[in-house]
C-alpha cells in the first residue's frame, strides 16, 4: 500500500512540477536557437562595448534654460572588445532633449560605438570614431533580475522557479515571435492572440501542472481574452484611433517599415497587455474553487459555481481599479500639462492620446469582468462532485 502511495505521488509531481517545467526549458532553448533576419547587426565594422571614461572636456557644451546641446569630448579606456586597453576620445552629442540626452562624469561606465576600418598596410583595425551612446546599465540590470530571482526562489520555492521560467519564455517569445512577425508585415491580430494564448496555456500549467485546474483557468481565461480582442477591434475602429499613438510608432515607419499596419499592432497591444491580468484572475477563481471542493467533496456544482461567482465579484472590484492604476502612470504627465494649461476636461477626454488610454483600460476591465463568471462556471462543472476534489481523475 505504501509503495502504491509513493508511486501515485511520483506521478503526480511528475506531471504538476517537472513534466511542465521540462516542456518549456526545451522550448526556450529553442527559442534561443531560431534564427531571425532582424539578428544581425545593420552596421559593419563597428562595435559596441563597455568603456570608461577618464577625463571630459564640456568648454563645447551650450545651456539654454534646462536645455543643453553641443558636443562633450570624453577620453576613454575600452574595456572590451577587440580594443579593449586601448585608450582614445569619444564624443557625446547633445540634442537639446532632456528625454534622450545625457552628461557624463569621470569614472562613468558608458556604452559605445566604434567605428573602425581595416589598414592594410599594419594589418590591423584601426579606430575611426567613438560614438558614446549611454550610460551602461547592464550591470545593474543583472544585479536587479539576481535579487528577483533569488527573492522569487527563496519565498516561492518550486512554483518561484516555474515563475521565472514562464517569466524567460515570455520573454523569449515576444524577442523572436511577435516583433519578428508584426515587422515582418504578419497579421499583428492574429500573431498578437495566438502568443497570448499560447502564453496562457503555459503560463497556467506551468503553475498547476496537467490537471483539472488547468483546464478550468485556461478556458476562463482564453474566454476573457477573446472578449477583450473582439472588443478592441469594434472600438478601436469606433473610437477612429490611429495606431500612430503609440510612443516612437512612426519613427519606426521612417526606419524602413512603411507598410506596417500600425493600427491592428495598437490593437494586438490592447489584449496582449490586458491578458496578464485576465489570466491572474482566472488562476484566482480557479484556486479557490478548487480549494472549496477539497474542503466540501459533497458540494454541487451550482453551489460551487455561485461561490465561484460570489468571489469573482470581490476580486472584480480590486482588478480592474488595478488596472487602470497600471494605465495610468503612462500618461500621467500628459493630464498634468493639460491641467497647467487649464484644458477642458471635454478637450482632454476627447484627445485621441487619452481616448487611447480610455480604451486600453476600458477594453481590459470588460476582459475581467467576464472572464469571472466565465471561470466560476468552468471550475464548478469540473471540481464538483466526481472527484474535483482530487488533483486530476
Amino acid at each position: 500500500m505504501l509503495e502504491k502511495i509513493k508511486g501515485c505521488v511520483n506521478r503526480q509531481n511528475i506531471r504538476r512540477h517537472i513534466l511542465p517545467v521540462s516542456i518549456i526549458l526545451v522550448l526556450c532553448a529553442v527559442l534561443i536557437l531560431i534564427p531571425s533576419e532582424f539578428d544581425k547587426d545593420a552596421f559593419e565594422n563597428t562595435e559596441r562595448v563597455k568603456v570608461l571614461i577618464l577625463s571630459v572636456d564640456d568648454s563645447q557644451i551650450k545651456s539654454a534654460g534646462l536645455i543643453l546641446f553641443g558636443e562633450q569630448r570624453c577620453e576613454i579606456e575600452i574595456l572590451g572588445g577587440s580594443f579593449k586597453g586601448r585608450i582614445t576620445s569619444g564624443m557625446n552629442y547633445l540634442s537639446g532633449s532632456l528625454e534622450k540626452d545625457k552628461i557624463f562624469e569621470v569614472n562613468d561606465r558608458a556604452l559605445a560605438v566604434i567605428d573602425y576600418d581595416y589598414d592594410y598596410d599594419s594589418g590591423e583595425n584601426n579606430i575611426i570614431f567613438v560614438n558614446i551612446i549611454d550610460h551602461y546599465r547592464m550591470n545593474y540590470e543583472l544585479i536587479l533580475v539576481l535579487i528577483f530571482a533569488a527573492a522569487l526562489i527563496g519565498f516561492a520555492g518550486i512554483i518561484g522557479f516555474k515563475a521565472l521560467t514562464s517569466f524567460a519564455f515570455t520573454v523569449l517569445c515576444i524577442w523572436k515571435i511577435l516583433i519578428p512577425n508584426f515587422l515582418s508585415g504578419t497579421n499583428p491580430i492574429i500573431i498578437g492572440a495566438g502568443l497570448a494564448m499560447l502564453l496562457t496555456a503555459v503560463i497556467v500549467c506551468l503553475v498547476y501542472g496537467f490537471d483539472k485546474r488547468s483546464l478550468s483557468a485556461i478556458t476562463g481565461a482564453l474566454s476573457g481574452s477573446a472578449v477583450t480582442c473582439v472588443t478592441a477591434v469594434i472600438f478601436v475602429d469606433l473610437f477612429k484611433i490611429h495606431g500612430a499613438v503609440m510612443p516612437y510608432s512612426e519613427t519606426l515607419l521612417y526606419s524602413g517599415y512603411p507598410d506596417l499596419n500600425l493600427t491592428r499592432i495598437f490593437i494586438a497591444g490592447i489584449f496582449i497587455a490586458s491578458s496578464g491580468a485576465v489570466m491572474d484572475l482566472a488562476v484566482d477563481i480557479t484556486s479557490s474553487l478548487y480549494e472549496i471542493a477539497g474542503k466540501r467533496p459533497d458540494i454541487s456544482r451550482a453551489e460551487l459555481i455561485k461561490s465561484g461567482m460570489t468571489i469573482g465579484r470581490t476580486v472584480v472590484g480590486t482588478m480592474t481599479t488595478t488596472l487602470l492604476l497600471a494605465y495610468s502612470g503612462s500618461y500621467i504627465t500628459l493630464l498634468m500639462v493639460f491641467t497647467a494649461q487649464g484644458t477642458p476636461v471635454v478637450n482632454i477626454l476627447n484627445l485621441k492620446y487619452i481616448a487611447a488610454e480610455i480604451l486600453h483600460t476600458m477594453v481590459g476591465s470588460l476582459g475581467l469582468v467576464t472572464v469571472a463568471p466565465l471561470t466560476a462556471v468552468a471550475g464548478g462543472m469540473l471540481f464538483a462532485k466526481k472527484g474535483g476534489n482530487k488533483t486530476d481523475s
